[in-house]
């Protein structure tokens, strides 16, 4: 890996972190190119493989899938898992198994990055706080600008960093493992993506019943080799009878009282 593709990889996953007021906020950084998917594709262009940055972009989607960021909380940080993971992995040679396999640390690591920068930001909360009451209206408008030095300081630094020197670490580990590890690794990264599903799954179904069509739809592709695109079809249709039904329903009981 080239010193210019890491300061690319680390400008974007700085600007992909759930803080950087950059892309319009969150909207295109931490929504849109902070998505592992998009992540990927992204990687994939500067690494020089769309192709392969895509795939472990989408392995990794597929664990988050049902991530969430309500308020304060940060289960896991897949700005870290991608911009890092994906990088490694390439440049590694390594499939998308070895991309899983870094992404969960990683992730971890991504947690205790942005609680780190949550603790140190403190600081220039109370620091535009005085300035309010001091009336210094200019330096209090410009303390978000100076807090953004943290977010860049934890953000870019470490990515740039690892992506640079880890990359000959990580071919070296690859290269060493035995068919054995190889192997285990993709038994679990097959498995990883059920956790991400089933995360999805435990918002989405509110009753049990609610699971026959997550049946449904794996027969129609399993088994009955039917494209996403009808699937999706099918599946619109069939909220759409449902929810006309329960509209009735609903207007029936109001008429009723």
């Amino acid at each position: 890996m080239t010193v210019f593709q890491a300061l690319l990889l680390a400008l974007f996953g700085w600007m992909s972190s759930i803080y950087s007021p950059v892309l319009i906020g969150g909207l295109l950084g931490w929504y849109t190119i902070g998505r592992p998917l998009v992540s990927g594709a992204i990687i994939g262009f500067i690494m020089g493989d769309v192709t392969t940055g895509v795939i472990m972009g989408a392995a990794i989607q597929m664990l988050y899938i049902g991530l969430v960021t309500p308020g304060g909380s940060m289960p896991a940080d897949v700005n870290y898992a991608s911009w890092i993971g994906i990088p490694l992995a390439m440049a590694a040679g390594a499939g998308e198994e070895y991309a899983l396999a870094l992404a969960v640390p990683l992730s971890t690591l991504g947690v205790l990055a942005v609680y780190g920068l949550c603790a140190i930001n403190l600081f220039f909360v109370h620091m535009q706080d005085n300035a309010i009451d001091k009336g210094n209206l200019k330096l209090a408008a410009q303390v978000p600008i100076i807090g953004q030095v943290t977010n860049f300081v934890l953000r870019f630094i470490p990515i740039f960093v690892i992506d640079l020197f880890g990359a000959d670490l990580i071919t070296q580990i690859v290269n060493m493992m035995p068919v054995q590890v190889t192997d285990i690794l993709q038994i679990f990264a097959n498995m990883l993506p059920l956790v991400g599903f089933m995360l999805l799954m435990r918002v989405l179904c509110k009753v049990d019943f609610d699971l026959i069509y997550f049946c449904i739809g794996f027969l129609l592709v399993a088994v009955g080799g039917m494209a996403m695109i009808p699937v999706v079809i099918i599946a619109l249709a069939i909220a759409y009878v449902g929810s006309k039904g329960d509209f009735n329903a609903k207007n029936a009981e109001e008429e009723v009282e």
